[in-house]
Parts: C-alpha cells; sequence; structure tokens
C-alpha cells in the first residue's frame, strides 16, 4: 500500500508519510505554496463548501484557488446536498485537484451547526449519498477525513470506513478526537487502529502530531500508513518536510535555524501581499506572524518575544512588517551560529 517514504492514493503518489491537513483561515494559497516550496509533499486546500463554490461566491472560489507550480493539487469540500457534491467535485476536477477530499471532520459549531462536517457522523445514511455523489461525479480520487465519532457513546468511524470503502474512497484520515472533544484532551491514537482493521485502504492518522517522537507514537500505535500536522504547522510551514525526513532516516526532526525561519515567514509575506493585496494580505498575515515569531523564538527569553510578537503584530503597514521582518532577519542571520537550511533543500 505505501512504502517507507511514499503513500499511494489512488493513481497518485504522495511522495512523503507527512500530510498538511486543510486548515480554514490556514491553508490558503501562500501557505501551500511557502509550504511546498519548503517541501512539504501534501498541503490541502482550505475546505470550501460546495454550494457556494458552484455559485461563484468570490470568497469561496479563492480559498479553492490551486495556483501554478504547486507539485500536489487537493481540494477539499464540504457541504449536505448530493448535488451540491457533486457539482463541487466537478468544479474541483475542472480547477485541476489532483485528490478531493470530504470533510467529515470539522467541529466548528458554525459548520455542525448547518449539519455539515463531523455532524454527519451522525447520519451515516446521508454521509453515504454524500460521498458517493462526489465519487461518481469525478474521475479523481476522493478521500474522506473524519474524527473518531460524534461523541464518545458514538464512536462509529470504524463502520464509516468501512462504508467509504464500498464506495470508493480512496484514502481515510482520522482526527484521534471525538466532535464533542473538540481540540480538548489528548488525541486517541490507539482508538485510529480500530479504522485501520476495519478497511483495505490507507488510514493517516491525525491530531497532537507536532514532532518525531509524537509521529512515530502515533504510527505506531495507529498503525496507519501516514500521519497528518494541522496545529503543528502553525509558523512551521517546513515542518512537514522536516518531519517526513526524519521518519525516513529515523533520525531526529532537523529545523531550519532562526535566522532561515525569518527568511521564510518574509517570503511568505510577500506572497500573501501579492495574493491579497497590501491591506488585506497585512491583516490576514498576522495571525502567521504571530506564530512564526513564538516558533523562532526570537528573541529566546518569552517576556521579550511577547513584546517582539506584539510590536510586529501592531504595525500598520505592509512596508512597515517588512522592513521589521527584514531588520530582524538580517540580525539572526548575521549572529546565528548554526547552518543555513534553505527551503529549496528541506
Amino acid at each position: 500500500m505505501s512504502s517507507l517514504g511514499s503513500l499511494q492514493i489512488g493513481d497518485v503518489t504522495i511522495p512523503g508519510r507527512v500530510l498538511t491537513a486543510p486548515m480554514t483561515g490556514v491553508s490558503d494559497l501562500p501557505f501551500r505554496r511557502i509550504a511546498s516550496r519548503c517541501g512539504a509533499p501534501y498541503v490541502a486546500t482550505e475546505m470550501v463548501a460546495c454550494d457556494s463554490f458552484a455559485r461563484g461566491r468570490p470568497d469561496v472560489v479563492r480559498r479553492a484557488a490551486i495556483g501554478d507550480g504547486l507539485p500536489l493539487m487537493v481540494i477539499q469540500l464540504v457541504g449536505r446536498t448530493p448535488e451540491w457534491i457533486a457539482k463541487g467535485a466537478k468544479l474541483a476536477e475542472q480547477a485541476g485537484a489532483d485528490i478531493i477530499d470530504f470533510n467529515m471532520g470539522c467541529p466548528a459549531k458554525e459548520v455542525t451547526g448547518a449539519l455539515s462536517g463531523s455532524a454527519l457522523m451522525r447520519e451515516p445514511e446521508l454521509a453515504a449519498r454524500l460521498i458517493e455523489a462526489a465519487v461518481n461525479a469525478t474521475s479523481r480520487p476522493v478521500t474522506l477525513k473524519m474524527r473518531l465519532g460524534w461523541d464518545d457513546n458514538n464512536r462509529n468511524a470504524p463502520q464509516i470506513a468501512t462504508l467509504a470503502e464500498r464506495l470508493g474512497v480512496k484514502a481515510i484520515t482520522v482526527h484521534g478526537r471525538t466532535r464533542q472533544q473538540f481540540y480538548g484532551g489528548c488525541a486517541d491514537w490507539r482508538a485510529v487502529a480500530q479504522v485501520k482493521q476495519a478497511t483495505n485502504l490507507p488510514v493517516i492518522v491525525n491530531g497532537d502530531i507536532t514532532d518525531a517522537p509524537s509521529a512515530r507514537a502515533a504510527l505506531e500505535q495507529s498503525g496507519a500508513d501516514a500521519v497528518m500536522i494541522g496545529r503543528g504547522a502553525y509558523g512551521r510551514p517546513w515542518i512537514a518536510a522536516a518531519l517526513d525526513r526524519a521518519l525516513y532516516t529515523g533520525e531526529e526532526m532537523s529545523e531550519p535555524d532562526l535566522a532561515s525561519r525569518l527568511g521564510i515567514a518574509l517570503e511568505h509575506f510577500t506572497d500573501t501581499l501579492r495574493f491579497y493585496g497590501d491591506a488585506l494580505g497585512l491583516k490576514i498575515f498576522r495571525k502567521h506572524l504571530s506564530w512564526y515569531v513564538e516558533q523562532a523564538l526570537c528573541p529566546a527569553d518569552p517576556a521579550q518575544r511577547r513584546a517582539t510578537r506584539a510590536r510586529l503584530c501592531q504595525i500598520d503597514s505592509a512596508s512597515g512588517v517588512e522592513s521589521a521582518l527584514t531588520s530582524l532577519w538580517a540580525e539572526l542571520s548575521s549572529h546565528s551560529a548554526l547552518p543555513i537550511l534553505a527551503p529549496a533543500h528541506m
């Protein structure tokens, strides 16, 4: 099903076993581009609502923006009407998607309140019709992302996996929490093993995977074929490539040094401004900027780091942020004792 360094999903070979999750408000085109340039083998779009996508709502179409030059195109769809799911899958294929992912895992209240995302785990019959609609509407591999179930009394992920395989789904990602847990407590990787046992499909384990030890533990406890990183990629678009390399070699994970991290942040910022324009781009990038400063650990003292983050995030002009990042990058480059690990070599 998968070699040490790759994962097969239908007719698509993923050149790695560390996938980057679809994340609303995070995995837009600039994020996917920088993660791909850092070596990430798989980065999905933000969640795309099928009905709004089909109607051409600008902000939703923008979420599905593919972008030239990305090595792999993965569009995630969400919805609860077979007709719209089918239209969304067709549009995704026409837009150039290599893989179409169907969301049955999002726990957000605005999504489950519309009876979509993880709420569909309470309606297996409807879920089956939606999965079938997506599979029948496209020639591309359709995958499924879900949780363990709605709550601890309804952990039906193995049953849905069996159903999905029968309907033609090509891979399944399982977040090791129920919907009612949201992101509280710890992900139950051992419970994902029940999904692996219920299907012959590739299974990807998700939840609380942030480094090599957690990735190895998740793979061992779940028996999964690959891991998916979500929140662990905040401010670390290089993490998938670094972690994939560690899993492949069996060595410890090596991340870019501090100066390289700021260089990556600057490149991400510049691309965000090109994509959204200066005003909206600056507003959207502030959360990434905060995460970059936190992950770059510059300066090392937590109080000073918080002050640096606050100062950068209060700058109200794109040129001001770029100037501040450039200065910080130059300072770290001149003082770094660690070798530079450039994105192109990750």
